[in-house]
């Protein structure tokens, strides 16, 4: 049972009526920055400018090591308070939270801005489009309609979510969205429950694996840079907003075309118990004397009694070419690859 959002049951025998589903999202948290120099702090620290959306738009951006390797990805945008003291949101993974805050914490110096982690609650929702109108007039207010189109609401602040496109059974395409929600939104949360669908995290990750959106964690911190996870190819990385840490070698890769090895889509197959972990290498069974790339994201979904095995991984280009990719050791699971949702290159 999640601490917020309650039970997690894809076997919820009202979820075919329901308006939505909710997954409740533990692997997520969130951390604010706030402070007079919030803005320009976490601007000269990321990858991606965060001052430009203002409070309707939030940004994916990257958190990189002076070596331009990605210590975090995150979803950060600017919220109102009544101080009207520049504040700043941030979604990140659970495992790699408290590292990150204090190796940021070690660049405020005399910077007015406080970093903390909030007592905060993330889901994951998503709907098919025809619901959107029921869910409105469910929520009371109106939800984003665009991918970062970010709504604070008396029911808490609502983010529109990057998607794959994949119909959903009824042959629509699904909107999905990023809930973040505290104690006092606690009274809608019930409410909704009641009538939404509650579903497992796992499903909502094969999600984003599906969409192409990388999420760095714990045991992938310092491994890629921000290129290799196609950052700059979903709006993660801004190559004019100025320095930040790693910013000289983001942006040599990019203007010289060096990028030898791209983030891309699969299943494993057969699904393996326990899955593989995150970080993990990647062999070319063609070529297995010494790995083509790693394991970025994996998620497990059942349906029908049967595994799907989602992976996002990095590969070299003449690896992925060749179509023999194999995870863990070159007699792993076999990577069957799918096309991403936008192009590599």
């Amino acid at each position: 049972m999640h601490p917020f959002f309650g039970h997690s049951s894809v076997q919820n025998k009202a979820s075919h009526l329901s308006t939505a589903t909710v997954y409740p999202l533990s692997s997520l948290s969130v951390f604010e920055a706030k402070g007079l120099d919030a803005l320009t702090f976490l601007q000269g620290q990321l990858t991606n400018d965060i001052v430009a959306p203002g409070i309707g738009q939030s940004r994916l951006a990257g958190y990189c090591t002076a070596q331009g390797r990605l210590l975090a990805t995150m979803v950060l945008g600017q919220v109102p308070n009544i101080e009207e003291v520049p504040t700043v949101r941030g979604i990140i993974r659970t495992d790699i939270l408290t590292a990150v805050l204090k190796r940021l914490s070690m660049f405020v110096l005399r910077a007015k801005v406080t970093l903390r982690a909030e007592d905060l609650h993330v889901a994951g929702v998503c709907a098919p489009s025809r619901q959107l109108a029921d869910m409105v007039s469910e929520l009371g207010h109106p939800l984003p309609t665009a991918q970062w189109e970010t709504l604070h609401t008396a029911t808490g602040t609502w983010i529109g979510a990057p998607s794959a496109m994949t119909p959903s059974q009824e042959g629509e395409v699904l909107s999905r969205w990023w809930w973040i929600a505290g104690a006092e939104h606690h009274a809608a949360v019930e409410k909704l429950r009641l009538g939404w669908a509650v579903a497992e995290a796992s499903s909502w990750d094969c999600q984003d694996i599906q969409a192409g959106l990388p999420w760095i964690e714990a045991g992938t911190q310092d491994l890629f840079i921000p290129q290799t996870l196609n950052l700059e190819l979903i709006g993660g990385v801004s190559f004019t907003k100025g320095c930040y840490p790693g910013q000289e070698i983001v942006a040599r890769s990019h203007y010289r075309g060096t990028v030898k090895k791209r983030m891309a889509l699969g299943k494993l197959v057969p699904a393996t118990d326990p899955a593989p972990l995150p970080g993990s290498d990647i062999f070319d069974a063609s070529q297995p004397e010494q790995p083509c790339g790693r394991l970025i994201n994996v998620s497990t979904t059942e349906a029908d009694g049967k595994s799907a095995q989602w992976v996002l991984f990095e590969s070299s280009f003449e690896a992925y070419d060749r179509q023999q990719l194999k995870a863990v050791n070159d007699t792993g699971p076999k990577i069957e690859t799918v096309a991403l949702p936008y192009t590599t290159r």
